[in-house]
């Protein structure tokens, strides 16, 4: 199945758009780095940004101080949490499983 060209117009903000997700998965990635964001305040905002929803767990946890892409795949299988979800694919007790272990 062909994809229709985009006009310049379409292709400007379609560009735009990517860039604005980029920004936003990048800010919180930070805000964690940094300590300013929890882990349970970066999935309420997940339930309302798309852009921060399509945030893959590991590069979530990846963000945290101490946390590498070995401890970040063990912490995953630990929780029962596939390698490859995003943060709007996980279940309410995954959550809840993410946030415990990294509050403690």
């Amino acid at each position: 199945m062909a994809l229709r060209p985009l006009s310049d117009d379409e292709r400007a903000a379609a560009r735009e758009k990517a860039t604005r997700a980029r920004t936003a998965r990048a800010e919180v990635k930070k805000g964690l780095r940094e300590r300013r964001m929890s882990v349970a305040d970066i999935l309420e905002r997940a339930d309302q940004d798309e852009a921060v929803s399509r945030l893959k767990v590991t590069d979530l946890l990846e963000s945290v101080p101490g946390i590498g892409q070995v401890r970040s795949a063990a912490i995953m299988d630990e929780l029962g949490i596939a390698r490859t979800r995003r943060l709007r694919g996980l279940g309410v007790h995954q959550r809840k499983a993410l946030i415990a272990y990294l509050d403690r």
